[in-house]
């Protein structure tokens, strides 16, 4: 479904990624794994046309996305849980999910509208709340729910639990399996090895900008591999 080739990108005369590779086959979940610094979030705004000096090749669905405004990247059914979570901290609850729903009609909205509430019991709770009075773990489920209103063919999640109190943790990793079993493609980052092996298809490492490493859980899981090491770099 998305094919990254040879990607090299940055800010302004900053290059930040080198040589990145990556794909993500339908119904698939990757992971995007390194430290900090390492060009994970560079990626994610490369693929939705954020960056410049783009070099090498994105495809969606076996079309070029190259050249391509953030806003038509979007409408192809791409949408971005972003680092930050930026929900709008003046809208309630229910105002931030329908602000992003791509409903045809309003029965459409509704449906669509009571299906994040059921994946996530606390927003049905706090449906009248203002986005900037709950905590970061509602923050974060909203972005997710904001995301999922958009009827994506690919979620994409930037840090997905970073920070986040364990029990918010959980229930979000909870959410990302009952997505996977329902056939959701989707692109991963997190440092949470655990839950990351369990619901992750293929993983990929950055190291300086670098697809340093593509693989299975099984080898990610295995302390004295490859692929661990790398990421103790």
């Amino acid at each position: 479904m998305l094919r990254l080739e040879n990607i090299s990108a940055g800010y302004g005369p900053v290059k930040v990624l080198f040589d990145v590779s990556l794909e993500i086959g339908q119904g698939q979940v990757a992971t995007l794994l390194g430290k900090n610094g390492m060009g994970k979030t560079t990626t994610v705004r490369t693929l939705f046309g954020l960056t410049n000096g783009i070099a090498g090749s994105i495809s969606f669905e076996g079309e070029s996305l190259s050249g391509q405004p953030p806003h038509r990247i979007a409408q192809r059914g791409i949408a971005l849980v972003p680092e930050g979570r930026q929900i709008f901290p003046t809208l309630t609850v229910t105002e931030n999910l329908v602000a992003t729903s791509r409903a045809a009609n309003l029965a459409d909205r509704k449906r669509r509208l009571d299906e994040v509430m059921q994946l996530f019991p606390r927003l049905a709770e706090r449906r009248g709340i203002h986005g900037g009075l709950l905590s970061g773990g509602e923050q974060q489920m909203l972005a997710i729910g904001r995301a999922l209103m958009t009827v994506p063919k690919l979620l994409v999640l930037d840090e997905a639990t970073e920070g986040l109190a364990p029990v918010i943790r959980r229930e979000i990793w909870s959410v990302l399996d009952q997505l996977k079993q329902t056939g959701m493609t989707a692109l991963v980052i997190d440092k949470s090895l655990k839950p990351l092996c369990r619901i992750g298809d293929r993983h990929h490492i950055l190291v300086k900008g670098r697809t340093a490493w593509t693989g299975g859980s099984d080898e990610l899981e295995n302390p004295d591999s490859e692929a661990r090491q790398l990421l103790a770099l």
